[in-house]
């Protein structure tokens, strides 16, 4: 199906790699020209010289973290009307919520509501211009089914869920959608990283704990990460312009409630 968005410019935070990665890839097939963005000099230039050899797109590469000022200005810099925007950021590791310091919680407030937050009001005025925007967020599974341990993760995107909700009555009527994406274990370097927390905490082998990981989920395996890059490729097509303000679980059938 041709989703209807050739052409169109799209800036991706936290892109480089993992499900971000995913994301623009997906994009990139369609036809999308795309802004890469990651903290990770190497793999920041490296996807978007991947993805522009490979799809023929235009791919602009900005290093730095994007829950700043500085960096933000600088995508805007690499493509003051975007289309499509991914919000997106490496979530916190597990910890003990007796553990957690007032500074932890800032500086996840930070990187996963404040940031994104500044750089949707940065884009939404030139969306609703030009009668055109699609604003797409990759969340959590947990923030509806928390843990503590992962209060860090869960905790400011839960505000993010419900400023971009309100948000999205408002920008519905310029054509200007804004969803969220809830994955739930997907195959990539996060996994890994969970998989060695596991190994670390409960003395499991490598093996062990990879299984673990695939235990909760009723499809009995991981989530493959172009799978999310797909269902988020959707998300902005012309055709999904009467969805917005909604979230979306990629979990394989694991979500155990209704709503």
């Amino acid at each position: 199906m041709d989703l209807g968005i050739r052409g169109r410019h799209a800036i991706l935070l936290a892109s480089s790699r993992g499900l971000g990665k995913a994301c623009a890839e997906s994009l990139a097939r369609e036809g999308v020209n795309v802004v890469i963005n990651g903290r990770t000099e190497k793999d920041v230039h490296d996807t978007a010289s991947e993805l522009a050899a490979k799809y023929g797109i235009s791919a602009s590469a900005v290093v730095g973290d994007s829950s700043t000022e500085k960096t933000q200005l600088l995508l805007l810099e690499a493509c003051p009307q975007p289309d499509i925007v991914l919000l997106n950021g490496e979530g916190p590791s597990p910890k003990f919520f007796q553990d957690i310091a007032e500074k932890d919680f800032s500086e996840s407030l930070q990187k996963t509501l404040i940031g994104p937050l500044m750089f949707v009001q940065r884009v939404t005025p030139g969306m609703c211009e030009r009668r055109f925007g699609r604003i797409v967020a990759i969340s959590s599974a947990m923030v509806k089914s928390p843990h503590s341990a992962m209060s860090l993760s869960h905790g400011p995107r839960l505000g993010l869920t419900g400023v971009l909700k309100g948000l999205s009555k408002d920008l519905a009527q310029f054509n200007v959608t804004v969803n969220q994406l809830l994955p739930e274990r997907f195959d990539t370097y996060r996994q890994e990283q969970m998989a060695q927390i596991m190994m670390q905490v409960r003395g499991l082998t490598y093996e062990e704990a990879r299984a673990d990981q695939v235990k909760s989920i009723k499809a009995g395996r991981l989530g493959r990460p172009e799978e999310l890059g797909d269902a988020f490729a959707f998300l902005c097509s012309a055709q999904a312009g009467y969805l917005s303000g909604q979230n979306i679980q990629l979990d394989g059938g694991s979500y155990e409630g209704v709503f």
